[in-house]
């Protein structure tokens, strides 16, 4: 598992007060036979449409230089 950034927790709280639902700490992705992994998974009922909506979120702070 990667490295949680410092704002992880900070993000994850601030999505569920939007609300959203998450699904996914971390969302495992395997592309080009590659397996990834990206911060949160999360997703969203919409009640007038009947759907949901789905996201995946990558957290990053620039605390450092690169």
């Amino acid at each position: 598992m990667p490295a949680r950034d410092i704002y992880h927790h900070v993000v994850k709280q601030a999505l569920i007060k939007a609300g959203w639902t998450i699904t996914h700490d971390p969302y495992p992705l395997t592309w080009a036979k590659r397996n990834l992994s990206i911060d949160l998974g999360a997703e969203q009922l919409l009640a007038a449409e009947n759907s949901d909506r789905k996201i995946a979120v990558e957290v990053k702070s620039f605390i450092r230089e690169s």
